[in-house]
């Protein structure tokens, strides 16, 4: 009995400092949970108003991009009156330019005296060469574009790029489609080809291979076009009446040493153009920042005589050559306005300085080829597709 007593007196002691401890434990955790609940509230007053402000941001967002847009609509339609304005301008400017020249630095007479001696000059050594028409043929080719007067879209073919064109000598017209074909087809006339849907009214032409970038030509009768080989590049010269090849000749830059005659139609390694003066060829080659020029003989395909116009290849687009006189035209890699801004001509009678700084009128993109009817005194345009037809105006290099 006496031993029982301590240990229910400490039993007792043990639990009553049990429940003290439970009992603190319990209001502590109380207290923590009080605080948590404090802090949720406050977190979710401050989602809330969080919430709120990013609603306030999102529709001023809204008002501000609607905002723009509508400003961006006006700036589009004044930026689009503006075009309009400057084409308008331009067009003046090139009228103001052709009624009233520039006067040259030099005496007008000494010049005329000068160029007169070369003609006179050009005349005998064609005459030494025998050709008894020189003379007419010099006088008879002293043109030089003075402005490209109208524009007229005739329809639009399947590939983006190509070439057209019209034998001098006939109304007949070839349509060359793509880049690496072998089937021209011809059409009787401008009307018939216009009025034709697709090449429904042609007859196709098979070439016995294909051709290679837009650089082909159509020269009395013939069709030539370059054909690029493993190691070489031939130019092929072929009959159109009879359906039969007639010469090839290996033209005289290696694939090696070529690269594109223009930057902005990589497809096009060598160019072949005729005009008033025969048949030539604009090529560029590796050692070379310029487009180079070669007269041919179109009968056996020789080289008779090359040079260095010393018009840029960067950036060029296409050319063409009117009385022996080479038009560089240049444009940009976002397609803007054609121009031609380089000049060379073969006869010295005219300089890039004097020569007028000409623009095309507005198009769709960048020409994949040029080409010069000296009959008609127009330019037939592929470009992007669309068939074109630029008509010049003419004036003479100088008075003889």
């Amino acid at each position: 009995m006496t031993t029982a007593v301590p240990f229910l007196l400490s039993l007792v002691l043990v639990l009553t400092n049990g429940q003290y401890y439970y009992q603190g434990l319990m209001d502590y955790l109380e207290n923590r949970f009080l605080a948590i609940e404090d802090r949720m509230l406050i977190w979710h007053e401050q989602s809330n108003h969080y919430n709120t402000e990013l609603r306030h941001f999102k529709k001023q967002t809204a008002e501000f991009i609607k905002g723009l847009n509508q400003d961006h609509g006006t700036l589009r339609q004044d930026l689009e009156g503006t075009g309009v304005r400057m084409d308008r301008i331009e067009r003046e400017m090139d009228y103001i330019e052709t009624q009233n020249p520039a006067r040259p630095c030099v005496n007008q007479e000494d010049r005329m005296v000068d160029v007169d001696l070369e003609v006179k000059e050009r005349v005998k050594e064609m005459k030494k060469g025998g050709e008894e028409d020189g003379y007419s043929r010099v006088l008879d080719c002293i043109d030089i574009i003075s402005s490209i007067r109208a524009m007229k879209i005739l329809k639009r073919m399947g590939s983006p790029k190509g070439m057209w064109t019209k034998d001098a000598r006939t109304s007949k017209v070839y349509i060359f489609n793509g880049t690496a074909e072998d089937t021209v087809y011809q059409f009787s006339s401008v009307l018939d080809f216009s009025s034709s849907p697709g090449v429904a009214h042609s007859r196709p032409i098979r070439l016995p291979s294909l051709w290679s970038g837009t650089g082909g030509a159509v020269y009395n009768g013939y069709a030539y076009y370059v054909m690029e080989g493993a190691d070489e590049l031939q130019v092929i010269k072929y009959d159109l009446a009879n359906g039969t090849l007639t010469d090839s000749a290996v033209f005289p830059v290696e694939v090696a040493d070529h690269r594109p005659v223009y930057s902005l139609n990589p497809e096009t390694a060598v160019d072949l153009a005729a005009d008033e003066e025969g048949l030539w060829a604009l090529y560029t080659t590796r050692e070379s920042e310029s487009i180079n020029l070669a007269k041919m003989d179109p009968d056996s395909l020789d080289i008779e005589q090359m040079w260095d116009t010393q018009c840029p290849q960067v950036n060029a687009e296409a050319a063409f050559v009117v009385c022996g006189t080479v038009y560089v035209v240049y444009n940009t890699r976002l397609p803007s306005r054609s121009r031609i801004q380089c000049v060379f001509d073969v006869n010295d009678m005219v300089t890039n300085e004097e020569a007028p700084l000409l623009y095309f009128p507005r198009r769709y993109g960048v020409h994949a080829s040029l080409k010069y009817n000296p009959q008609e005194k127009q330019i037939y345009a592929w470009d992007d597709g669309y068939l074109i037809l630029y008509k010049l105006s003419m004036k003479r290099k100088l008075m003889v």
